[in-house]
């Protein structure tokens, strides 16, 4: 999946660690990612850990898909900055998942909480 993300790469995101139900992604912030107050733009941010929730969702080898998100901004972001998003799923019953993202700045002060929900693709049949 993280191959064919087009979107996350253009943004020049690099997956970090990967394992069952956890995902570290990494993103540095450019100036074409800043907003009028010469802050990361938010909708970047939660892209980036938008695209950590679904390397998460996905590493059970189910196609799985985001239902929902929220994002609760703590402190600002600015250029140059490389910020971590890991990826943690809390829950995952039948086939819908929670999975918590914390977004963090290079000093280790946390930029966004991030809380997603997923619901697993039923198997495609020919």
């Amino acid at each position: 999946m993280w191959a064919a993300d087009a979107a996350s790469r253009a943004l020049g995101m690099t997956l970090v660690e990967v394992a069952e139900g956890r995902a570290v992604v990494r993103m540095t912030v450019r100036d074409d990612m800043l907003n009028g107050h010469g802050t990361a733009h938010g909708g970047l941010v939660a892209t980036l850990a938008d695209s950590a929730f679904a390397v998460a969702c996905n590493s059970h080898g189910v196609a799985a898909v985001a239902s929902g998100f929220e994002v609760t901004f703590l402190r600002p972001a600015h250029v140059g900055d490389v910020l971590v998003a890991t990826a943690q799923e809390r829950s995952l019953t039948a086939r819908t998942g929670i999975c918590d993202v914390t977004v963090r700045r290079p000093d280790g002060e946390v930029v966004a909480e991030f809380r997603g929900r997923s619901r697993q693709l039923p198997p495609r049949t020919p």
